[in-house]
Order: C-alpha cells, then sequence, then structure tokens
C-alpha cells in the first residue's frame, strides 16, 4: 500500500477545475444547438404541417419540451455536480450497470455518430464554398471534409480547457451574428412574389401522425441543450451558474428559432419555406445571387460550433466510466499537465472518424447517422427522466439547490416527450427497413455482454 497514496495524490490533482464561466457554459449549450438542424429541417417540418400558425406552433411546443427537459437536468447538475451528466444520474439511480451502459452507447453510438452526422453536413456545404467533390472521387472528397474538422477540433480540447472553450465562444458568436444577418434581410425584405395577389389554396387539415413527424425534426433541432450536464464539474459556482446556462442557453435557442421562422415567413411565405434552399433565398433577397456562398459559409462555422462543443462534452462521459470501471480505467486519466481527458478525447476522435468513414462510404451519410444514433439517445434520456423520482426517493438528504419547477407534471412530461421521440425513430426505421438501427441495437446489446467481463473500479459511497 505505501505506494498508493502518491499516486491518489496525483489523480486527485489531475482532475478537472471549475474554470467555465456563465458566458461560457451558455456558449456551449447555444453552440451545440444552433447548429445546421435550423437551416436543414424547417423545409421538412414546413411540409409536415398544415400551414403558418401550426408551423409556429411547432417550434414554441418544441421549446417548451426542451424548457421541461432543463428544469429537471437543472436538479440533477446541481445536485450531483459531477463529470459525466447523465452517467452520474444513471449509475445513482439504477446502479453501475445502466451507467456502464450509456456509456457505452456514448462511446460507440451516440457520440461518435453525432458528431460524425453533423460533420456531414459540413463536408456537404464546404463542397459548395470550395467544389472538389466531382466525379468518380466525390465520395472520398467529402469523406475528408468531414474528417479534418473533427481532428483539428480534437487536438484543440486536447491542448486545453481554455483553447477549447475559447474556440466554442468564438464559433457561437459568430453563428449568432449570422443568424441575426438573416433575421434583419427577413423581416426588412419580402419577395416580389409574396407581395403580389396570389390565388388562394385550400387549407390542409391537421394530420396528428405528420404533425408528430414535424416534432421529431423540431425536437431534433433543439438537441443539445443537456449536454451542459457533461461538464458540470468544470463550471464555477455551480449552484448558481449551471441552471442559469440551462434557461438561458434553452430560452435564448427557442427564442432565435422563432424569430428565424417569422422572418423566413414574412420574406418568403408559408408555401416558399418547403423549398430545400430556405436560408439562401431568404439572405438572396438582401446580398444578391452570392447568397448560397454566404449561407454555406455560415453553416459550415455553425456546423464547427456543434462539432466543437459534442467532442468537448462527450470526452468527459468516458472519463467518468474510466473512474468507475477497471476495463475502461485507462479513460478515466485526466492529464495533469494539460489539463485535459487526453485519453477519452483520443478514442472518441477514432471511433468518430471510422464511422464517418464507414458511413460515408455510402450515400446518404448523414441520414444514416441519425438513424444510427436516435434510438438510443431518447431511450436513456427517458431513464435521465425517471431518475428525477428514484433520486428524490432514494436520496433525499442530498442537498438540491433547485428542485424541479411543477413537479411531478415536469419530470412527467419529460418522459413521454422522449418516449414519443424513441417509438417515432424506432417506427421510421422499421418503415424504411433500416440496417443502421438494428447495428446500433446490436451494439447495445454487445455492452450487456460487456458488463459480465467488467467489474466496478471503485465502490461508491452513495451505492444503496
Amino acid at each position: 500500500m505505501p505506494q498508493s497514496q502518491p499516486q491518489d495524490a496525483q489523480a486527485s490533482a489531475a482532475a478537472p477545475k471549475r474554470q467555465l464561466t456563465l458566458f461560457d457554459s451558455t456558449c456551449i449549450i447555444v453552440g451545440i444547438i444552433i447548429g445546421a438542424g435550423i437551416y436543414r429541417s424547417s423545409p421538412d417540418i414546413a411540409r409536415s404541417v398544415p400551414g403558418a400558425g401550426w408551423l409556429m406552433v411547432a417550434w414554441l411546443l418544441g421549446g417548451l419540451l426542451s424548457l421541461i427537459g432543463a428544469l429537471c437536468y437543472a436538479e440533477l447538475a446541481t445536485a450531483y455536480p459531477e463529470e459525466g451528466g447523465d452517467y452520474v444520474y444513471l449509475n445513482r439511480s439504477f446502479g453501475s450497470w445502466v451507467g456502464f451502459l450509456f456509456a457505452w452507447s456514448q462511446l460507440w453510438i451516440v457520440r461518435p455518430g453525432s458528431i460524425g452526422g453533423i460533420a456531414f453536413v459540413f463536408a456537404e456545404y464546404a463542397n459548395q464554398i470550395w467544389p472538389q467533390a466531382q466525379g468518380p472521387q466525390a465520395t472520398y472528397v467529402l469523406i475528408a471534409y468531414a474528417v479534418v474538422p473533427i481532428i483539428v477540433l480534437t487536438l484543440i480540447n486536447i491542448l486545453g480547457v481554455p483553447e477549447g472553450k475559447w474556440t466554442q465562444n468564438i464559433l457561437t458568436t459568430i453563428k449568432v451574428l449570422g443568424l441575426l444577418a438573416i433575421l434583419l434581410v427577413g423581416f426588412l425584405y419580402a419577395t416580389p412574389a409574396k407581395s403580389l395577389a396570389q390565388p388562394a389554396t385550400a387549407p390542409q387539415p391537421f394530420d396528428l401522425q405528420a404533425f408528430g413527424m414535424a416534432m421529431v425534426f423540431v425536437l431534433w433541432t433543439y438537441g443539445g441543450w443537456n449536454e451542459m450536464a457533461f461538464v458540470s464539474a468544470e463550471v464555477r459556482d455551480p449552484n448558481k451558474n449551471i441552471l442559469r446556462a440551462l434557461l438561458l442557453g434553452t430560452v435564448a435557442v427557442a427564442a432565435i428559432y422563432l424569430l428565424v421562422t417569422g422572418a423566413f415567413l414574412h420574406a418568403l411565405g408559408f408555401e416558399a419555406m418547403r423549398s430545400p434552399a430556405l436560408a439562401a433565398d431568404v439572405l438572396r433577397l438582401g446580398i444578391g445571387d452570392w447568397a448560397a456562398r454566404a449561407i454555406s459559409l455560415l453553416i459550415c462555422l455553425s456546423c464547427l460550433g456543434v462539432i466543437n462543443g459534442q467532442i468537448f462534452t462527450g470526452a468527459r462521459i468516458y472519463y467518468a466510466m474510466g473512474r468507475d470501471h477497471r476495463l475502461y480505467a485507462w479513460l478515466g486519466r485526466w492529464n495533469a499537465r494539460l489539463g485535459t481527458p487526453v485519453a477519452s478525447l483520443t478514442i472518441q476522435l477514432l471511433i468518430t472518424v471510422a464511422l464517418v468513414v464507414w458511413f460515408g462510404s455510402t450515400t446518404r451519410g448523414f441520414e444514416r447517422m441519425i438513424i444510427f444514433t436516435t434510438p438510443a439517445f431518447w431511450f436513456f434520456l427517458v431513464l435521465v427522466g425517471l431518475s428525477v423520482f428514484v433520486l428524490r426517493y432514494r436520496e433525499p438528504a442530498t442537498p438540491r439547490p433547485f428542485r424541479t419547477t411543477f413537479y411531478p407534471v415536469t419530470p412527467i412530461l419529460f418522459c413521454l416527450s422522449s418516449a414519443f421521440m424513441v417509438y417515432s425513430s424506432l417506427s421510421y426505421a422499421i418503415h424504411q427497413s433500416s440496417w443502421e438501427a438494428l447495428l446500433a441495437v446490436a451494439i447495445l446489446l454487445s455492452g450487456v455482454v460487456m458488463i459480465y467481463f467488467n467489474r466496478p473500479r471503485r465502490a461508491r459511497s452513495h451505492a444503496a
């Protein structure tokens, strides 16, 4: 035992430091949520609702459901401000095997799939700025476009938290300014066709199934507000700033999405919102025909913000798993010199690049990535919602600086909306005969098998 004390002292010294301010934390949330989703999903949402009123209702409902989720996370994150977020809550609520399975799914499915999916969007729009993907080599060029930002941003995050957080802050600020430009043009200009008298179109009847599909796209576009929990151990004054960042980030994004949708409607009208070139159509009104390149640049910068934020937060999950499980102890090392989980960032990079190359070798890389990740992501959000109930019952003495507003209605609504997303994603995969969803299920099952080869690295004081 004489050697254990120096090792323990070194391990405690090489640990996360509270260096993220409220602005840094809010930028992480806003930066992850606002990516290419508002540009890519808006036409699909418009095609799934009967009119402009229902379009605004869908975005407002998505914001409310995200706010409900943020309130649940605020209670959990302030009560347990540890590195790992969902992993910590699931460990405490349902045991180490559920926490292990969550981290397993994040390592092999959710995180690399999410990062890779956005990287494919970056590649598509980067190719519009600098067209290189032509002819038989097009697939390989797009893969290269997708891989390069993942590698570069991972290296930046390995260098240290200040570099990673300032990169996130700058990218988030740029993308918000870009959206403000769209708002300005959208509310100041309108297409000539919109100002002319148009024959009235028959109103479409409300279709619950179609509206449900619209909500799938809406909630995917709002996805990322829960990422704050993964870095809660690095937030200054967590009792106040975690709650503030969750609420500020979620409300700010909801307001931006509603305003941008309003700008789209004002500039183009509802029917034109179903155009895939929606954002470019709006900017063309104010800046001319080179709007396509301008919007491509904006979307690329937005994608970089999402990729950087997910790289930053995702590695913290594997770090937490490595602290608890001997099989992954090498992931639980915090580099004292750089102040980052280097091993976790590296394995995340390797798995993500491998999936990008694999999925990118076929068509529709982005869609395949989303199908691959969605069921597992929302399944574990259902369990996180249940954790609010379980932890209040099992650990009533734990200080809770914030208690979820309107409990128990709030976590119930959160669980129901998350379960609906699981159902919708699996239903889509089944109807589309998607092998990607089956692959994700197989990986989850392999994680169940790995539980039997793994023993907890250390006992938790809170274990029942």
